[in-house]
């Protein structure tokens, strides 16, 4: 069997995944919208169970889904989903001082996520998760 295309082209894709959230976020750099992403990454992931976050990862492409799940310290407790302007306080509490993270960053990121997985089978895993895990990861307003 060949080596599947999601790996054999794994940079490729994440770099146009950047490029396209990079975009949505009007970042002026890599490095900036790297970090946005995974801050938003970091703060969706706190809400979910270990087998939560892995099938939330398995809809990913492959650097996607292992940023979003490296150094997962399975020790801390999970959170509740709260609303957006908390969230996206949270992630802008990453790297503060270096995080350019605007207060749409949720939404600009799933906008960027959602040229990049199959939506219908990505939707079919989000309505698996708790209350609040669709709104996240949908394109509307905040």
């Amino acid at each position: 069997m060949p080596m599947p295309n999601e790996y054999q082209r794994a940079g490729q894709i994440f770099e146009q995944f950047l490029e396209d959230a990079r975009g949505f976020l009007d970042h002026a750099t890599r490095n900036q919208t790297y970090t946005t992403v995974q801050a938003v990454f970091l703060v969706f992931r706190r809400r979910l169970s270990v087998e939560q976050g892995l099938r939330f990862a398995d809809e990913l492409p492959a650097v996607l889904r292992a940023l979003f799940i490296k150094d997962w310290d399975l020790s801390q407790p999970t959170a509740a989903f709260a609303g957006f302007e908390e969230m996206a306080d949270e992630v802008c509490s990453l790297r503060r001082h270096h995080n350019f993270a605007p207060p749409t960053a949720i939404r600009e990121v799933a906008k960027a996520l959602r040229c990049h997985v199959d939506n219908e089978a990505f939707d079919a895993v989000l309505a698996t998760l708790p209350d609040g895990a669709a709104d996240y990861w949908s394109e509307g307003d905040q």
